[in-house]
């Protein structure tokens, strides 16, 4: 008959022992969470982050593979300094590739102002340079006579066209995203923190319990024979 209410008895103490104490469920280190919260600030203030690091690198790229290109075209045409004079002193916009070096110069300057000097969070200056770019190549391939040039008449243009987009998608899908992912995160920590802040003091430590001395063992039976004993007799 008794085993029945021993088994409840094992069931719930096997529950109970269980289950964590709360204080080890809500245990958080309040210095670890300020450094973390210092280590993101230090990062946001002192340098930019990994990512745009990246972007910033490839847009570097973008002007200096668009240069190399231009210089081999120099090159192969009729020497530099003959196709510099023919190019930039004597423009002619149906048959120079003068253009599309500065457009992508213009891009280099634009996107390294917006988002590595002034650390710009959003889409608007790519977007401005990519639809510049664009507007600017498919017109100059519909009027002007590049593509009777040779190969140079197409790997320029679309060269140009190909990088100017890459630097939109890379921006608009991974550098944006990430960087508010980071923030989040901050403000997940700092929450916690403050969170921890709360409720560390409440919680009840192993010196905070106080137990009262324990009394002798006999004190209370001499003391009452002392009380007898002081007693008057009748």
């Amino acid at each position: 008959m008794s085993r029945q209410p021993d088994d409840q008895e094992n069931v719930q103490g096997s529950s109970v022992s269980s289950c964590p104490p709360l204080w080890d469920i809500h245990s958080i280190n309040p210095a670890q969470l300020m450094a973390r919260i210092e280590s993101y600030e230090s990062r946001d203030k002192k340098s930019i982050s990994d990512v745009r690091r990246t972007f910033c690198l490839f847009v570097t790229f973008d002007l200096l593979f668009v240069t190399l290109l231009w210089i081999i075209e120099l090159n192969v045409t009729g020497g530099i300094e003959n196709m510099l004079e023919k190019e930039v002193l004597h423009y002619d916009y149906h048959s120079s590739y003068f253009d599309i070096f500065l457009l992508a110069v213009f891009r280099f300057k634009i996107l390294i102002l917006a988002y590595a000097l002034c650390r710009l969070r959003h889409w608007w200056a790519i977007a401005f340079t990519t639809a510049v770019t664009s507007a600017f190549l498919l017109t100059k391939v519909i009027i002007s006579k590049l593509l009777s040039q040779g190969a140079f008449g197409y790997v320029l243009p679309i060269i140009s066209f190909i990088l100017a987009w890459i630097e939109t998608w890379f921006l608009d899908f991974k550098v944006l995203p990430q960087e508010a992912e980071e923030e989040n995160r901050l403000l997940l920590v700092q929450d916690a923190s403050e969170r921890a802040a709360l409720i560390q003091p409440g919680l009840p430590s192993d010196g905070q319990f106080y137990s009262p001395p324990e009394s002798e063992a006999g004190s209370d039976e001499e003391s009452e024979e002392k009380q007898d004993s002081e007693k008057p007799v009748v």
